[in-house]
């Protein structure tokens, strides 16, 4: 069994059948899938999709920092009502983090909203699932201003070795490798060894980032296999030891 720990099933890009993507990946032994939300509009076609398959998907309630706008203060308030008025339904809080790559504007205002939901996550001994595009020292600065620090998973990781020492640094998270391990010029590779196994996550990101064979492609969760095999090769162990241990990282890390 594989466990995708971070796809987006539920978005348009699966319309008007999203069921058919999560079939999929049960068929090829991916038997458990976590959605994080991205925004307001997702709640509604993320709950919609978990509904028909309750016993192999998991949800995961924030903030994406790409969706911190104007309106972020009202939008924020709007996310953590729903988290706490069901909050047994989440087993994460996510995706949350900082993202400046597109635009820096909302900067302080990321940071902002990565310390509150941060809180939420503590508050409720829940883990967090943070999405980091060229913002690791504005998450490592909120973090360090935590009295109490979350657990988590650092998700899309494609930093290096040092950045692997900073977060560890920190506490207790995990690194989620998707399809860039995959990519021709990715430098990732080098870095898995300084991960280790025993902390990494498996996942998808679906729709985004296609593993070799499938990148340029819309991507889904059945690919998850593509990545395994790949992570297997480059740290010699077999693709049975990657499914054991990646999976026991997610149930351990998320309680499922």
């Amino acid at each position: 069994m594989l466990i995708d720990t971070h796809t987006h099933l539920y978005l348009e890009e699966f319309q008007p059948s999203p069921q058919d993507a999560v079939t999929r990946a049960i068929q090829a032994g991916i038997k458990r899938m976590i959605f994080p939300n991205v925004d307001l509009s997702t709640i509604a076609p993320m709950q919609n999709l978990h509904n028909q398959f309750p016993q192999n998907t998991y949800l995961a309630m924030g903030l994406h920092p790409t969706e911190i706008k104007e309106s972020w203060e009202t939008d924020l308030s709007k996310v953590k009502n729903e988290f706490y008025q069901h909050k047994n339904k989440y087993i994460a809080v996510g995706e949350i983090g900082i993202d400046l790559y597109w635009d820096k504007t909302f900067k302080n205002e990321q940071m902002q909203a990565l310390e509150q939901q941060f809180q939420w996550a503590v508050e409720t001994n829940l883990p967090v699932i943070i999405h980091c595009r060229e913002g690791l020292d504005e998450i490592l600065e909120v973090l360090d201003g935590l009295v109490i620090k979350p657990k988590g998973v650092f998700h899309s990781f494609g930093g290096t070795n040092i950045d692997v020492e900073r977060i560890r640094e920190r506490g207790d998270f995990y690194f989620g490798i998707n399809g860039i391990v995959t990519f021709k010029n990715s430098k990732l590779r080098e870095t898995l060894p300084c991960i280790g196994i025993d902390r990494i996550l498996l996942e998808t990101d679906a729709p985004y980032l296609a593993p070799v064979p499938h990148r340029g492609k819309r991507n889904e969760s059945v690919y998850l296999i593509h990545t395994a095999a790949h992570i297997a090769q480059h740290l010699s162990l077999t693709s049975e030891k990657v499914a054991s241990v990646t999976t026991t990282n997610a149930k351990q890390l998320f309680g499922i």
